[in-house]
C-alpha cells in the first residue's frame, strides 16, 4: 500500500472521528455533561493528529476540504438517523453532493494543477513612493 493511500485512509477515519467529536460536542450541553465532554477531547484531538499526518501527502486545500465534508455529511446522517434532526429528501440529495465534491477531489491526479498558478504568476512592478 502507497503513502498516498494509507494518508488517504488515515484522512477518511478523521473525518469520522470529526462526526463523533461533533456528535459529541453536541451532546455535551456545553461541556457540563462529562462523558461527552471526554468523548469529544478524545476524538477531536485524534481528528486533528490524522488530519496533520494526512497533510504530508495530501494537499492541505483538499484534504480540509475532504475532512470537513466528510465529517459534515456524516454528522448530518447520523443526526437524521437517530431522530436528532428530521429527514429530508434536500437533505439527503445536498449530502450525497457533498460526498460526490469529496471524491471528486480524491480523483484528481496528484499533480493536478487547477487553472492558473497564482504563485508563479508574474506580478507587476511596485509602484515608487516618490512624490
Amino acid at each position: 500500500m502507497s503513502t498516498r493511500s494509507v494518508a488517504w485512509l488515515l484522512l477518511l477515519g478523521s473525518a469520522l472521528l470529526e462526526a463523533v467529536w461533533a456528535t459529541a460536542l453536541g451532546l455535551s450541553n456545553g461541556f457540563t455533561v462529562p462523558l461527552p465532554t471526554v468523548v469529544f477531547a478524545v476524538a477531536s484531538t485524534l481528528s486533528m493528529i490524522g488530519l496533520g499526518l494526512a497533510i504530508r501527502s495530501i494537499p492541505l486545500g483538499t484534504a480540509y476540504a475532504v475532512w470537513v465534508g466528510i465529517g459534515a455529511a456524516l454528522t448530518v446522517g447520523w443526526a437524521m438517523a437517530t431522530g436528532v434532526e428530521p429527514f429530508s429528501l434536500l437533505k439527503v440529495l445536498f449530502i450525497a453532493g457533498i460526498v460526490g465534491c469529496a471524491a471528486g477531489l480524491k480523483s484528481l491526479p496528484a499533480d493536478a494543477k487547477g487553472g492558473a498558478d497564482l504563485a508563479a504568476a508574474p506580478r507587476p512592478p511596485a509602484e515608487s513612493s516618490r512624490s
